[in-house]
């Protein structure tokens, strides 16, 4: 079995060609289902069944753990066995019939316009005194916002992907996949500022080509972006919004509110599915309802 996970992590990786951080979620999954599966008395994979599986999943309900997650779980076993068929490790495969509960409909935490307006005044303010780490986290969070991109993605920039000139960024999303993303005025001046006024500070041997550097000079960290937009966050003090995802959600819907095309959202965001960015039109409808309940007379 142990062979089996190692050669499907092989497959994640090269086939698949998924983030190193999907990855880890994938094999853990799949470590637990074996693990599961080897204090049930199971020593070989062909040996695990529909009942197994189930009882995999209802020993992580019982222990609390949230829908979408035994959601994730359920998907990876499918795509494990799957793969395992096709490897001819197995002659049956056992998750066909696999079901898991249906995920929580939640709607994403959205800033107010307002409040953006707040969390980039604050950071204006920060770069005006001149300081390398905050015109870095001003050009972070402009971009962020701008483009809706991904912390990863954020982290991940090089200089050759910004097109100044056009205004636009080159992004590898999930999966490698390609994207251009537009973004505007002031995100270009803070980039700016920071290449030309704070980059050159935290320059060294091992920076390479990445646009954000942490403090010794190394790319960024996603962990540093996650903080930097925590602590902005936590200061507005009236907003239950957390972390860089939240600045994501919120650019797509204001693009929605703004009278963007739903499937031009879809490829700024780079979702495989239509599905996905449809969420945000609940968002919009929600902010509608509340606003039409606080506005009309007769609401």
């Amino acid at each position: 079995m142990q062979d089996a996970l190692k050669g499907f992590r092989r497959y994640l990786e090269g086939e698949r060609a998924r983030s190193a951080h999907t990855i880890r979620a994938y094999v853990a999954d799949v470590e637990s289902l074996l693990g599961f599966a080897v204090r049930e008395g199971i020593d070989a994979l062909d040996q695990v069944e529909l009942g197994s599986l189930r009882r995999w999943l209802g020993a992580q309900s019982e222990a609390g753990m949230a829908r979408a997650t035994l959601a994730r779980r359920a998907a990876t076993a499918r795509s494990f066995t799957a793969w395992a068929l096709r490897e001819e490790l197995i002659a049956v495969d056992p998750a066909i019939r696999l079901q898991a509960p249906k995920r929580e409909k939640s709607l994403p935490g959205v800033l107010h316009q307002q409040q953006i307006s707040r969390m980039v005044a604050d950071l204006d303010s920060a770069a005006a005194q001149g300081g390398a780490m905050a015109l870095r986290n001003r050009a972070m969070v402009e971009l962020l916002y701008a483009t809706g991109v991904r912390v990863g993605e954020l982290a991940g920039l090089d200089i050759d992907d910004l097109d100044p000139d056009r205004r636009t960024l080159r992004v590898i999303g999930k999966g490698n996949k390609e994207r251009t993303v537009p973004y505007g005025v002031p995100a270009a001046v803070a980039v700016d500022d920071w290449l030309r006024r704070g980059r050159p500070t935290f320059v060294t041997g091992s920076s390479g080509p990445a646009v954000f550097l942490g403090a010794r000079g190394n790319r960024v960290d996603p962990r540093q972006v996650r903080s930097v937009v925590k602590e902005l966050l936590e200061a507005l003090g009236d907003t239950s919004a957390t972390g860089p995802h939240a600045l994501r959600h919120s650019a797509a819907t204001h693009l929605l509110d703004g009278g963007a095309d739903l499937r031009a959202v879809q490829e700024i965001l780079g979702h495989s599915s239509l599905a996905t960015t449809q969420i945000y039109t609940h968002v919009s409808v929600d902010r509608l309802r509340n606003s039409y309940k606080q506005a009309h007379p007769r609401a």
